[in-house]
């Protein structure tokens, strides 16, 4: 399968991201292996679909999902958050989102 979110000006960013899922999850405390890796960042492809991310965009979405799988998250929760991502118009909603989740105050 093709990645649906091709950026010319940086093919590398792809694997980029990939590598840096890997990571977190290894400083996270749960090392997760390359398929698994894949997984969730062709989740994160699949959610942004309908919107032309930037590469940091689609970053976020993966480290939010990687978080959420390796915290043992509610499936509640997850379904949340990608429901809400499906829901955005555009790259900018799903940035508001990701910001929401993770502020601390009371709005």
């Amino acid at each position: 399968m093709s990645n649906p979110l091709s950026h010319p000006e940086d093919p590398g960013f792809h694997s980029s991201i990939q590598e840096n899922l890997k990571q977190l999850s290894a400083q996270l405390g749960s090392p997760l292996d390359e398929l698994s890796v894949m997984e969730i960042y062709q989740n994160a492809c699949d959610l942004l679909s309908h919107v032309s991310p930037s590469p940091l965009t689609l970053a976020r979405v993966a480290g939010t999902l990687l978080v959420y799988q390796v915290k043992d998250t509610e499936l509640e929760e997850f379904k949340w958050f990608c429901t809400q991502v499906k829901q955005c118009l555009d790259e900018e909603e799903v940035e508001e989102l990701i910001e929401s989740i993770h502020r601390t105050d009371a709005l």
